[in-house]
């Protein structure tokens, strides 16, 4: 029997390591998936490499930001599920991806965070060790921690959290008298 190449899990998987969305792109429009959002959620959702991670918790742990956006941008795909071994979600993965980076990295790491907080994932969930991912940042990361700290208060109060904007000092003001 010939070698047919690799298989879509290994594909998907490749993909989400080498942060490639060429590979990604023609894998999610070659049949059968076609750009059909179901086959595609169900394939993201179901395929997991040996450790029992999803493309999502790859992607993460490799800090892919673009197939992050790419596999968040499909229809149906679940953002909160927790891999076997561990328990990790993908955000537990992010900050792991980031704890690895050097100090002066930190806002690559931030970056694939934040896309997956944006995205709606829960930094409220623990994993098999009961941590939450703020649990897991670098405790000299102080930009990460209050960025998680924010998003676990949001989910909390239901998304009604205002996050104040500190690049104008004094504010806008008001034009009246």
């Amino acid at each position: 029997m010939a070698d047919e190449g690799a298989s879509p899990r290994e594909q998907l998987m490749e993909a989400c390591r080498r942060n490639n969305t060429e590979l990604l792109s023609h894998l999610l429009s070659s049949s059968p998936l076609a750009h059909k959002p179901e086959p595609i959620a169900k394939f993201l959702n179901t395929t997991t490499d040996a450790l029992g991670a999803s493309a999502l918790h790859v992607a993460a742990q490799y800090g892919s930001y673009e197939v992050l956006d790419m596999i968040l941008d499909q229809e149906g795909v679940e953002i909160d599920g927790q891999e076997k071994r561990d328990g990790d979600t993908c955000l537990h993965r992010a900050v792991r991806y980031c704890n690895e980076l050097g100090r002066q990295e930190w806002e690559v790491g931030r970056a694939v965070v934040d896309i997956l907080v944006d995205a709606g994932c829960d930094p409220r969930i623990r994993n098999k060790a009961k941590l939450r991912p703020i649990e897991l940042v670098d405790p000299r990361n102080k930009d990460l921690r209050t960025a998680l700290q924010t998003a676990e208060m949001a989910m909390t109060a239901g998304g009604d959290v205002v996050v104040e904007d500190d690049d104008e000092p004094n504010g806008p003001g008001s034009e009246s008298d």
